[in-house]
């Protein structure tokens, strides 16, 4: 062989062992960095492991921190006594609240009971004196004598009241106190029966059943019977006669 190509055989195993000793030297390295990496995510892990302890750690004290804070605000909730729970007086309630309402409404009850009776007193007085009033004013307005018929029909005006007074004195005065003179008419007139129809303390409607009996001179006496509707009115303490109609 020649001097030649020994040396480039020398040059070729030389290159072969350079390029040998850079690949083991790329691989020691990749495995060293690799080492790094394992040896860093451990370092991560056990960093991470040491902070969860210390916040545990944390929480502990905390928690224990709290303990006899919890502690003592029960101990002060025991030890502060109940209020007591205000109670309803339910006696004080009925004394000044229902039996006041009570005895207003059996006052107002007694009282409304005490008018009904008033009422129904002076209805039956007013009842009872109407029907009389009004029999005593038709006898006295349908009766008369001769010579004493203007005396008579005169006092029986003053039973009377309103216009009804004013129409029966100018009839009476007109025609039948000059009639009864000149001819000699006498006039008896009697109830047998009145009934009332209405009656209120001041105003009263009386039906008065009326039998007359008239003589004109020497002539036989004539007898009527008639029905007469007869409206009260009191003025003050007396029943005066304010209609007077033939039924």
């Amino acid at each position: 062989m020649s001097k030649h190509s020994e040396e480039e055989s020398v040059k070729e195993e030389t290159s072969a062992d350079t390029d040998t000793g850079q690949a083991e030297k790329t691989a020691t390295e990749e495995l060293a960095d690799k080492t790094d990496d394992v040896d860093k995510t451990d370092d991560v892990d056990k960093a991470d492991e040491v902070d969860k302890a210390d916040e545990v750690d944390k929480a502990d004290r905390i928690e224990k921190a709290d303990e006899p804070t919890e502690s003592a605000d029960e101990a002060f909730q025991a030890a502060e006594p109940e209020k007591p729970k205000r109670r309803i007086q339910w006696a004080r309630v009925f004394a000044f609240g229902v039996l006041p309402a009570v005895a207003l409404l059996l006052a107002m009850g007694a009282g409304y009971l005490k008018w009904m009776d008033n009422s129904v007193r002076d209805s039956e007085r007013a009842r009872d004196t109407s029907v009389q009033a009004a029999k005593d004013s038709t006898v006295a307005l349908l009766s008369y004598k001769p010579d004493t018929v203007e005396q008579q029909l005169t006092a029986a005006r003053d039973r009377l009241t309103g216009q009804f007074r004013d129409s029966y004195t100018s009839l009476t005065n007109d025609v039948v106190i000059p009639g009864a003179k000149q001819k000699q008419i006498s006039a008896v007139a009697t109830v047998p029966a009145a009934a009332t129809v209405s009656a209120k303390p001041n105003h009263a409607v009386v039906m008065v059943f009326v039998n007359q009996t008239v003589v004109v001179g020497q002539d036989a006496p004539t007898n009527t019977a008639s029905a007469v509707r007869v409206t009260m009115d009191k003025i003050g303490d007396r029943w005066l006669i304010s209609q007077f109609d033939p039924v």
